[in-house]
């Protein structure tokens, strides 16, 4: 049953980090703003309340060089990403997060040169998903106490199902409540901020994975992509759907929490290797743990992946970052296989013994002899150092690829407003965070950083609207 129309000027579909920062802005232009969330609980899980709070750009100080910052966008994208997009990225990043600081969002230094800022309270805890009282969630209740102050207000329980059109502008949407009513919505401008499509088998089976029973939801479990299917209907252009951020995990993440989001095996196997159960390589592990997060999600059986080390890598790379495996996956209840010689590992891990020692073999000669690029796959150094695996004992972590979040969706331009086909502007439309595509992913599933896109796509959404966006 329908309770009639719901009227505002800015009707922002999604609660998290870049709804929540549109809806602001805008209100800080004195639209009456309302933020439709489809989860009802009132601090509703999403990806911004589980996030790690960390602001950066292609893993660089968002503080550096636009300029530089911008190029490396398009290196680690293969140039795949929209130029006006990753300009405005690169020179937002520390715009965004002074205007956050103006409206009472705290943040802190992290212990590496590029975390200039991190949200505070940190979220990233030992073992499990803490996020309660953190980072993350304390953001999103000062934007919703902010957003509150200027006369607006997030309405929880709220999906929307429907872009609905006056003439070729968007002018609202149709939507239905948690207790099963529907509603309708009317509004000058329509946000698209409710994240990827991460958690719908249907959306990532193909683009993502064969298999995505098999990938693990290393996230609010939320994003099922019903923003970029209402911007389709409406004639929306759609980006590259491939690629997503996410981290190697431990295998025993399926059925056991502590496991997740925290601790990666990303630096052991960036130092290591990473095999299938047939004792073969598959993959260039130099190119780091989100690289390989996508290549084990597109193996025909994504269960099918082990990371292999020696002693000196658990020792060395298992001990590094801020939250490392050594000692935590072991202690978090995550599958180790231990032994003396590879043969006895290989026994202990189900793989095979004979292909095993043959590749690390062939990996260790190519280590010594610095040809490690010649091998098939190659393997690069540009950005991890490979070891030799020779010091026993062995290792080997049966893992899982977690996603995050997608990294594909609506194509938007430096304004956020969405675009078609013929990249025209949709009228009335704007999309912000990681419902949108067009600046990572694709087939280089090049990773540029979730916070930094969500806050500024959002930002410049709502400045858009209210006539306040400079270039």
């Amino acid at each position: 049953m329908s309770e009639g129309s719901i009227k505002c000027d800015v009707a922002v579909i999604g609660g998290g980090i870049a709804g929540m920062i549109a809806a602001l802005r805008a209100a800080q232009g004195n639209k009456r703003v309302l933020v439709f969330e489809k989860t009802a609980d009132e601090r509703y899980v999403c990806n911004s309340r589980l996030t790690g709070g960390i602001w950066h750009c292609c893993q660089m100080d968002i503080q550096s060089d636009p300029t530089v910052l911008a190029e490396t966008i398009h290196t680690i994208t293969g140039g795949q990403a929209r130029r006006d997009l990753a300009r405005v990225v690169a020179k937002d990043g520390i715009r965004v997060v002074r205007w956050m600081q103006s409206v009472g969002i705290r943040f802190i230094k992290g212990p590496y040169d590029y975390q200039s800022f991190m949200l505070s309270p940190p979220t990233i805890t030992p073992q499990g998903r803490q996020w309660e009282g953190r980072g993350g969630d304390v953001m999103l209740r000062q934007f919703e106490s902010e957003l509150g102050k200027l006369g607006s207000k997030v309405l929880r329980g709220h999906a929307a199902k429907r872009l609905t059109r006056g003439g070729e502008a968007v002018n609202g949407f149709e939507g239905e409540r948690a207790d099963g009513s529907t509603f309708q919505v009317e509004a000058a401008s329509v946000v698209i901020a409710d994240g990827g499509f991460q958690a719908n088998p249907g959306l990532t089976r193909g683009p993502i994975t064969p298999a995505p029973e098999k990938v693990f939801q290393r996230n609010a479990r939320t994003g099922m992509g019903d923003g970029m299917r209402m911007a389709q209907e409406v004639g929306a252009a759609i980006s590259d759907l491939r690629g997503f951020y996410g981290h190697v995990l431990s295998k025993d993440a399926f059925h056991t929490d502590k496991l997740w989001p925290y601790a990666w095996l990303d630096f052991v196997l960036a130092a290591g290797i990473v095999v299938r159960t047939s004792g073969r390589r598959f993959a260039d592990e130099g190119l780091g743990g989100v690289h390989l997060a996508n290549e084990i999600a597109l193996l025909d059986d994504p269960s099918d992946a082990i990371v292999i080390a020696d002693q000196k890598i658990w020792d060395e790379r298992g001990t590094f970052n801020l939250l490392p495996p050594n000692p935590r996956l072991p202690e978090g209840g995550g599958t180790m296989h231990v032994a003396a010689t590879l043969k006895e590992l290989a026994a202990k891990a189900g793989i095979n013994a004979a292909a095993l020692e043959e590749d690390v073999a062939r990996y260790n000669a190519a280590v010594a002899a610095k040809a490690t690029k010649s091998m098939v796959p190659g393997r690069s150094v540009h950005k991890f150092e490979a070891y030799p695996i020779a010091k026993a004992p062995f290792y080997a972590f049966p893992a899982c690829a977690g996603i995050t979040y997608t990294m594909g969706g609506i194509v938007i331009d430096s304004s956020c407003r969405v675009l078609d086909g013929a990249e025209r502007p949709i009228a009335g439309l704007y999309a912000a965070g990681c419902a949108t595509g067009g600046l990572e992913g694709g087939a280089m599933k090049g990773y540029v950083g979730g916070l930094v896109k969500s806050s500024v796509t959002g930002l410049r959404a709502g400045e858009h609207i209210v006539g306040q966006l400079n270039d």
